[in-house]
Parts: C-alpha cells; structure tokens; sequence
C-alpha cells in the first residue's frame, strides 16, 4: 500500500489558501548549507583572477582545510555540544565547563599535529601525493589554518551546547563572507606579486602557485577574524557562565579520562563519515593527474583540473545544495515524530520530503545540462568545452546527492549509526575502484572522473533509500514523486533549450542564461501546480518558496 503524501488535517491548512508563517529561523537552520554556496561561488571569480591553473593549485591545499574543519566540527564540535547540553539540563555546569576545557585540549593537540604533519610533509603531499609539485606553497599556508579551525570549533560546541546557537550561526556567516573577501583579495594581491617572480623565473606558473597560496593566507585571514569574534563573545558571555558555576547541582565530579574516553567514543564515528564522504575529490585529483602525465598532457594538467574544480564542481555543487535546502527543513520533523514512535506519519513525511528533493532536483540538473555551454561562458567569460560536457554528464549527480543527503540525515537523526557507516564505505570503495579503472587504467580523463562520481552518489543514494525504507516500513510514492516532476522538467528543458538558442547569439551567454532560465523555471513550476505534484504550501516551503507562489498566482493556478 503506497504512503500518503500529503501530511494530517491540522498540517495541510495550506490547502485551504493559508500560508505559514515565514521561518524567521530559516538563515539560521540552513546556515551551513548557505555558507557552503558562498564558499563554492568564491571559485567564479577566483578562475578568472588567479587563472584555472591557480584553482588547480589551490584544490589540494582547499580540500585538506575543508576536510579537516569539517572532521573537528562534527568528529569534537558536536559531539562535545551533545555533552554539553546533556549536562546543563542536569545542573551539571562544573561538568559542563571541563567538558569544553578537555575538547579545547584535546582539538589543540590534534590540530597541531594535523599541522605539523602538513607543514613537515607539504613537499610530499604536493609532489607524490597530489602529483602536483607547485601547490607545495598553497600546502604550507593551510598548515596553520587547521589549528584555527580546531579552536572555532570548540567555541562553536560550548556556546551551541550552552544554548546560544544564534551566536554560532552568525560567526558561520562571518567566516564565510570574511572568507570570501579575503580569499578573492589574497588571490588577486599574491597572483599580482607571481607575475613579477614568473617573468624573472620565465615560468607562468608562478603565478598561479602564488595566486593559490594567496587565497589560502586570505582564509587564515577569515579565520582569524572569527576566531576573534567567538572570542569577544566568550568574554562578554564569561560572567554568566561563571554565576552558573556557582549554581552546580552535580553530585559528582567526571574526570578528564572519563569526558576524553566520550568526546573521542563519539567523535570516532562522525570523522569516519566525514573521511569516507568528503576526502574524494582529493582522490580524484591524484588519479587524473597520473593520467594527463601519461597521456603526455602534463602541460596542461593544472589547468584542466582548475577547469573542473572551479567550473563543474561549482555548478553541479550548487544544484546538489539547492536540492538539501529543500529538504533540510524535513529532516527534524521526520526525527521527532520517530522519537515520538508516531511511525504513520515520519512514513508520510518521508513521502513529502522526498517529493521536494524530485520538484528541485530534477528541473535543476535540466536546467544545468541544458544551459551548461551559457553557465560556463557567462559567469567564467570563457568557452571550455570539456567543462561544459563534464556539467552535461555529471547532473545526475544533483539527483542522487540530494537523495543520498536526505537519507543519510534521516540515518544519523534515528540512529542507524551503522547502516550509514556501511553505505558510506562501500560508496567510496566503488568510486575509488572506478575511478583506478576509468582514470589511471583506462585514461578517460576528466570523463572518468564524472562516471566515478555518478556511480559513488548512486550507489550512495540507492543502499540509503533501501535501509531507511526497510527501517521503517516506507513504500515510495512514484507518480508525483518521480514520474511527474521529472516530465514537467523535460518539457521545461526543451523550452529553454530554444529560448537560450535563439538568444545566445543576439544578447550573449549571461542575459540568454538569466531570461531562459527563469522562463523555464516558471513553465516548470507552472506545470508541476497544474499536474497537483505540490501544493501551495509545499510550494512555500521550497527554496524561493514566496516567490513561486506569487508567480502562480499571477497565472492563475495557485
């Protein structure tokens, strides 16, 4: 018997013409996946200033950060928040307090290691790890950055565990948009500062090995600046949390080993997820690497990564967040009515966030494919046909990620800590053979790195979908989950195909990508309100959710 989509009579008055109240909550419950597109848009221009060569450099030295601030936020920051908050409820707040001292000795030393490691092995990661000698510098100056990193996130975790997230969710934009700036201004000074060092040393590529490293001291910048921020807070923050002190209503000490023995219990799971779902790209990089060097291309191997990194990861990166916005919001609702064991309706809602992860996914990865040569030349100034058919490729991805997202936080939300773990590694087992296969064996190039990703996030979205349906009982819906949505989508597609033909070469790649891509987003709309797929509510809760249904009610169909 097929879940009901819509959710119960007291959920569904959207249907009766009336709109929620607009989630003033919405920056802030969505902030990492916001913050993560400005990250990604900082590429855009970056390809334009340090040159795609630059990016190429700057891949290695940016994938190292981002792993290791992403394996301190999750492996201590949030198990440490977890701790926290457990122990406030409790009166603990003696507890609470050694439970951030020992986290903030505990990411200290590891976030010295990590870079002293970095520091002591720079020429080795570049070099033989990477295959890309020249991004040693950018590899140094990342270095320092993970020990900032460590720091930030022990801060984040006390003051979310002390229940100040709002505090958090704003040193997040600070970081982002400080990053951003000075990423763009280190980039732009440092390339600048190359140019002189490439014309003495007649090698062009000095340039973009100081561009890259420019951009990763812009980030140490941008950390530092936050850092100061959490600091200043911590301070003002400092004589209240010392009057709770005096209100401790422990009856028991914990000691340092017992609080450590958790911190890392609890983290070790979360950095796994975290290396088996994020260290790819550096996998990928090495791989393609060796494979230009003996295809004899290695003059042009920097750039043809830089070409990736900075133009297909970006825009098939974006799709795949615009698709996790629309459903993040669902993630908490189908957790709580789990805990309440209200197993009807986390069945329905499952439905329901499922259905909003097919209405983005599907007309975006269209849209991307169709549009891809109009993305690539209007927003990079610059035609690049293996990009523009990388993008074409690989949009299924925006599918099977967004998919694999939800599902994976559903996994996370009701526990099925080893469920997700197993998918998670047999995913990154079949991409890194496939791309051994297609890349280093076969030589496809970048076209193998796009089949390898399509078959990592499939793998990971299908073995997802199958446990957490096994779980809980959950039978999908396919018609106006699936079959509609991906029809009104390739209608839509074809629409905008024509508009951006005939555009294209009277007003350019940029205006032909702004005027036929909304065109074919308010057709696709339209049509999806027509066939019944969401409605007026659902419709809301999307991402630009206010703005669609004020288009469709100037047609008439809302």
């Amino acid at each position: 018997m097929g879940v009901k989509m819509g959710l119960r009579k007291k959920e569904t008055s959207f249907s009766r013409g009336r709109l929620p109240k607009n989630n003033r909550n919405s920056f802030a419950a969505n902030a990492g996946i916001i913050t993560y597109i400005l990250l990604l848009g900082m590429r855009i221009p970056l390809s334009g200033m340090i040159g795609e060569a630059g990016v190429g450099l700057l891949a290695p030295a940016f994938e190292l950060y981002m792993l290791t601030a992403l394996l301190f936020a999750y492996g201590i920051s949030r198990t440490m928040t977890g701790l926290i908050r457990y122990r406030i409820k409790r009166g603990q707040y003696k507890n609470a307090g050694k439970v951030f001292r020992t986290s903030l000795q505990i990411s200290l030393f590891f976030g010295c290691f990590i870079a002293l490691i970095t520091a002591v092995l720079s020429d080795f990661l570049a070099t033989d790890a990477f295959l890309e000698a020249m991004s040693r510098k950018a590899v140094l100056a990342a270095a320092p950055i993970v020990i900032l990193s460590a720091v930030i996130s022990v801060f984040r975790g006390h003051f979310n565990g002390n229940g100040f997230g709002p505090l958090v969710v704003y040193s997040q934009y600070i970081e982002k948009i400080a990053m951003l700036a000075a990423g763009i201004a280190g980039g732009r000074l440092y390339y600048q500062y190359g140019q002189k060092v490439s014309a003495l040393l007649k090698n062009d590529m000095a340039a973009c090995a100081y561009g890259a490293q420019g951009v990763m001291f812009g980030i140490m910048a941008a950390e530092l600046i936050t850092l100061i921020y959490l600091l200043v807070v911590y301070v003002l923050l400092s004589g209240s949390l010392k009057t709770q002190m005096m209100q401790d209503g422990g009856r028991r000490m914990e000691s340092k080993g017992e609080i450590a023995g958790m911190l890392l219990g609890n983290g070790l799971p979360m950095g796994l997820f975290i290396l088996l779902s994020n260290s790819f790209m550096m996998l990928d990089q090495r791989f393609f690497n060796f494979c230009m060097n003996r295809k004899e291309q290695g003059d042009i191997r920097t750039a043809a990564w830089g070409a990736y990194y900075g133009k297909y990861a970006v825009l098939i990166g974006i799709g795949t967040a615009l698709v996790c916005l629309a459903v993040h919001p669902s993630v908490g609702k189908i957790a709580a009515s789990y805990d309440r064991e209200e197993y009807r309706m986390m069945r329905e809602r499952v439905g329901l966030a499922v259905k909003k992860a097919c209405v983005v996914a599907f007309p975006a990865a269209v849209i991307l494919a169709v549009l891809a040569g109009s993305f690539v030349a209007g927003l990079y100034q610059g035609e690049d046909e293996e990009a523009v058919r990388a993008v074409r490729q690989g949009t299924m991805v925006v599918f099977f990620y967004g998919t694999a997202y939800l599902f994976g936080q559903i996994m996370l939300k009701i526990r099925m800590t080893k469920e997700l773990l197993f998918c998670l590694a047999v995913a990154f087992a079949v991409h890194a053979a496939a791309a051994f296969l297609f890349v280093q064996k076969g030589l496809l190039g970048m076209d193998g790195i796009v089949y390898s990703l399509i078959l990592y996030t499939g793998v990971l979205a299908v073995s997802m979908f199958v446990l957490v349906s096994r779980r809980i009982g959950y039978k999908q819906e396919w018609i106006y989950s699936f079959v509609f949505p991906a029809g009104a989508a390739a209608v839509s597609g074809l629409a905008v195909m024509l508009i951006d033909k005939i555009l294209f070469a009277l007003i350019g790649p940029l205006p032909s990508l702004l005027i036929s891509g909304l065109v074919g987003m308010i057709f696709y709309m339209v049509i999806v309100i027509l066939l019944h797929v969401v409605n007026e509510g659902e419709l809301a809760e999307m991402p630009l959710g206010g703005l669609w249904v004020a288009i469709g009610r100037l047609f008439g169909v809302l």
